[in-house]
């Protein structure tokens, strides 16, 4: 076995407070496997010696953060962790396991792919894997994969890539095709720019990491995630340019300032599983009160594609999961460059409001600056919007507004006065429930 990859007991035991496996339910298998493939139960035999396992995976239900999980922990040291029939077999279990004890899965990866000695019968196992994964999202249990060296071929197109939180560990190679195939391999950083992985974490950090994800994962919140407090102004704007000035001043509290006061702490997500990130945008599950709130906030800049398709990712797995939902809104609207046209942002900003719009969970949103346009607006539950006083929602700039309108540059102040988009304006209208102030319970806000 290479010098430094641990054994699938060695990763348990560093993540795990304990551990036991599930029964191994024989199976008939032929003594050269199932294609007659020449001196394969020779093969086999000598894995089961230098490892001490039957097979590339090893599954049992395990304590970890004070959270009761399955796990499914690949041994690479067997035949190179590659799946054939029996691992199949043994996640099918692991995973049935699961879904009868109502318990979340951890899927601890690496893998070189599937079995070269069973042929089309062990790729075959993709298609069974994908149909537990299936079967646990519409159970509502979560998973929660953790990517070790190397997670290569099906492994990583099914219980990598397909879980519902990929933790990546440092240096490991990630790849659909691993490097034998296509030297040199890909790693999990480039994976993780690509927004494929959610966080990279090192081997000495796994364990608390994982015991948070699955606190999180497992302590749904019983209501609504109530609106944030102000961080900024007390004062409402007196008119329509002064909220446009006031909602873009550099200096007012942005949405990392609010997710730190609001919850003890969070874990983030990353990435639109399409090849995109967008560093404007952030995701993910917060701890408050003893209970987890699902949170995806814009940051102030111009919304892309991949911050839009990252929003409706986590939006539809907090819903799955039973999590409500807070969104953050600031943004001047939604990218509209080329790049931006050509990675889909139409599309894009309509599967966020798709998932917004059929949410089973409620989506609560607080305006926190600048509201422009669609962009701002996918974002935001129609029924549920608070605002702060440092806060404007326009149907487009009042700089564009003019253009479009054929008026003189000049008239924009008039252009913001007439949109009504102060949030006072914005509580008259009924757009809005209520202008939330600093320091002042969610509860107290001022509907105007």
């Amino acid at each position: 076995m290479p010098s430094g990859r641990e054994t699938a007991r060695e990763v348990i035991g560093d993540v795990a407070s304990s551990f036991t496996e599930l029964p191994d339910e024989p199976v008939p298998s032929e003594v050269d496997g199932p294609l007659g493939w020449p001196g394969y139960g020779d093969q086999l035999a000598r894995a089961a010696g230098s490892t001490g396992e039957r097979e590339s995976v090893v599954c049992g239900v395990a304590g970890i953060g004070g959270v009761t999980a399955v796990v499914v922990a690949f041994e690479f040291g067997f035949l190179g962790g590659s799946l054939g029939t029996r691992t199949g077999t043994r996640i099918e279990q692991a995973f049935t396991h699961a879904r009868e004890r109502r318990l979340p899965v951890v899927s601890l990866v690496a893998t070189g792919g599937s079995r070269m000695q069973e042929g089309t019968l062990a790729l075959l196992q993709l298609s069974g894997i994908a149909r537990q994964l299936t079967l646990t999202r519409e159970a509502g249990l979560p998973h929660v994969a953790v990517l070790r060296d190397p997670t290569t071929g099906g492994g990583w197109a099914t219980l990598g890539a397909g879980a519902d939180v990929v933790l990546g560990l440092r240096g490991a190679q990630v790849g659909f095709a691993g490097s034998r195939v296509r030297p040199p391999g890909y790693t999990v950083a480039q994976q993780f720019a690509a927004g494929s992985v959610d966080q990279l974490v090192r081997r000495e950090e796994l364990r608390d990491r994982l015991g948070r994800w699955l606190r999180l994962l497992t302590t749904p919140a019983r209501a609504a995630a109530p609106p944030p407090v102000a961080l900024g102004e007390a004062l409402l704007p007196t008119t329509g340019w002064d909220a446009v000035v006031r909602a873009r001043t550099l200096g007012r509290p942005r949405a990392k300032a609010y997710l730190a006061s609001y919850f003890e702490w969070h874990e983030p997500v990353s990435g639109d599983r399409a090849g995109g990130v967008d560093p404007g945008v952030f995701c993910g599950f917060g701890h408050r009160d003893g209970e987890t709130f699902a949170y995806a906030a814009q940051d102030g800049t111009a919304t892309r594609p991949a911050g839009f398709r990252t929003a409706a990712r986590l939006v539809r797995l907090a819903d799955r999961l039973g999590v409500p939902v807070l969104t953050l809104v600031d943004t001047p609207g939604a990218a509209n460059d080329e790049a931006a046209e050509k990675a889909g942002v139409g599309a894009a900003i309509a599967d966020l409001f798709t998932a917004v719009a059929s949410a089973r969970v409620p989506v609560t949103t607080l305006l926190i600056g600048e509201g422009g346009s669609g962009g701002a607006l996918a974002f935001a539950a129609p029924d549920r919007l608070w605002v702060t006083p440092d806060s404007y929602f326009a149907v487009i700039s009042p700089e564009l507004a003019t253009a479009i309108l054929k008026r003189d540059p000049a008239q924009a102040r008039r252009t913001a006065d007439e949109l009504r988009l102060r949030p006072q304006d914005l509580v008259e209208l009924g757009v809005a429930r209520g202008v939330v102030q600093p320091g002042r319970p969610s509860d107290q806000a001022t509907a105007m």
